[in-house]
């Protein structure tokens, strides 16, 4: 090949545009109406990461799934079925099955590059999810304390990935991403800690659990929020999505939370869309 079709080549080549899909459990919905903004938009992402429910909505996109049939597999969760698994320190077996019948098989399945964020529950680092069983580091990435018992994977115990890369931008780089779109679930603090007391029997479950257990939780496992796990994902991003949930919590699991969360997703995204593209086409393209 000679010189000149090498830099052709060169040239034609598109940006990998990545997508860091922050954590924040219920609030997640977010995410997906952030991904049906930039469907409308006709932006579309090469290269997927994610923390906690971030990892769960990146692997879905990874697979090919849209943000209408992630809210069809929202919808087809059993809510007091799922309640009934809730308990302290509980395993995340009924999780990984839920899982693995929209994500079965490893991540060699999937459409994108993916990989998910874990924290090890002994050294505090952070593990990143690249191969195995899809649906197990799911959960891995997921397992958030003193509601779930860590999630055992080559020999180590993990723990929720929002303890050590809330937004993992970060990873989207290592995978050869060019420009990175991060989405931060927590941005804003919640308006008024007693808002919203009639947020339902689950959610009310989780507080409870939380304020009993996070003494015993400190006994068993040294897991712990770094001081860098959300700082690293701005660092890396080079668009951060800020979506106001400030009146919701990530147990908000109510239908009408859910909706309003997902069109808070949505509006955000769409306001942002035009300064999103301008800063994608201003991102030099790869060069190998």
């Amino acid at each position: 090949m000679g010189f000149l079709e090498s830099l052709k080549r060169i040239f034609r080549r598109e940006r990998k545009i990545g997508i860091a899909f922050g954590s924040g459990g219920a609030k997640g919905m977010a995410h997906l109406g952030a991904l049906k903004a930039f469907e409308e938009a006709g932006v579309r992402f090469s290269v997927v990461a994610g923390s906690s429910i971030g990892s769960i909505v990146g692997a879905l996109y990874a697979k090919g799934y849209s943000a209408s049939d992630m809210v069809q597999i929202v919808e087809t969760l059993n809510r007091k079925e799922f309640s009934k698994n809730l308990r302290p320190f509980g395993e995340l077996t009924f999780a990984e099955e839920f899982l693995g019948i929209y994500l079965e098989g490893g991540f060699d399945t999937l459409s994108l590059p993916f990989a998910a964020c874990a924290t090890d529950g002994t050294t505090n680092g952070r593990v990143v999810l690249s191969e195995g069983n899809l649906a197990r580091a799911l959960t891995a990435s997921s397992a958030i304390p003193p509601f779930f018992r860590g999630v055992e994977i080559g020999g180590r115990r993990l723990y929720d990935g929002a303890f050590s890369d809330a937004i993992p931008a970060d990873v989207c780089k290592d995978l050869g991403a060019d420009f990175v779109v991060g989405i931060d679930l927590s941005a804003f603090s919640r308006a008024d800690p007693h808002a919203e007391e009639e947020r339902g029997a689950l959610g009310r479950l989780f507080d409870a659990a939380k304020t009993k257990f996070t003494p015993v939780l400190n006994k068993l496992t040294t897991v712990k929020y770094n001081e860098d796990s959300k700082s690293r994902g701005y660092e890396a991003a080079d668009y951060m999505l800020r979506p106001d949930l400030s009146g919701y919590r990530a147990t908000d699991v109510s239908r009408e939370g859910m909706s309003k969360m997902f069109e808070i997703g949505y509006e955000t995204a769409k306001a942002e869309m035009e300064a999103l593209k301008k800063a994608i086409a201003k991102c030099p393209k790869r060069k190998k």
